[in-house]
């Protein structure tokens, strides 16, 4: 009898216990989720514990928010077509392109944007020219024009090229890592190159440049 007794002691602590970690699973908008217990869903947000500092909490609006994963299974959407909110997405074409915004993140890289607009900065400020900015920083303006090239590696499943919706999640996330790969390259070779013009070129370079420091 005592050993029953502790037997079920033993279950309803671990059931408590299991129940007590199990989490929910938020899914943003921006592709990215976070798996922590909610503690509240008022006031227009959903709020959880931060992670990182157990102190502190993390307040998510609904309009950021897709949908929510709770724990025993069950889903909420937020996420719903209305053209008046500028949702013109059906909510499967939605995840489609949360998806493809959640694949660029990952696996996009801009690496020609941050070599390129650190090549024209650094040839710019190496001159010395005044108005040297100009020309790294509209390079970063028009580096999200060009056509973003799917590779197939960085695509979680085959099916979602299909969707016109998750194309339009990837280049939009592609595009905006192209512009800051590019302010950051700009911005690199932009200081190396004047530092270079100040630091060795200036009395170097022949006079026939104007508009310079």
């Amino acid at each position: 009898m005592p050993q029953k007794l502790f037997l079920s002691f033993f279950v309803l602590f671990i059931a408590l216990q299991s129940k007590a970690q199990t989490k929910d699973t938020i899914f943003l908008m921006n592709g990215n989720f976070v798996s922590e217990k909610i503690i509240d869903t008022l006031i227009g947000a959903v709020t959880i514990v931060n992670p990182k500092k157990p102190t502190e909490k993390l307040h998510y609006e609904y309009d950021d928010i897709y949908s929510i994963k709770y724990g025993n299974g069950t889903m909420k959407y937020y996420y719903y077509q209305d053209t008046i909110h500028n949702n013109y997405f059906t909510r499967d074409e939605m995840q489609y392109y949360i998806y493809g915004e959640r694949d660029a993140r990952k696996g996009f890289k801009a690496r020609g944007s941050l070599i390129g607009a650190g090549v024209v900065g650094l040839a710019t400020g190496g001159l010395g020219l005044f108005f040297a900015p100009v020309f790294p920083y509209g390079y970063m303006a028009l580096s999200g024009a060009p056509k973003v090239r799917i590779k197939h590696s960085t695509i979680s499943n085959p099916i979602y090229i299909d969707q016109d919706a998750y194309i339009l999640g990837y280049e939009r996330v592609s595009r905006s890592k192209r512009r800051i790969q590019a302010l950051i390259g700009g911005t690199i070779g932009l200081a190396a190159g004047y530092g270079l013009y100040f630091g060795i070129l200036k009395d170097k370079l022949p006079a026939t440049l104007s508009l310079r420091f």
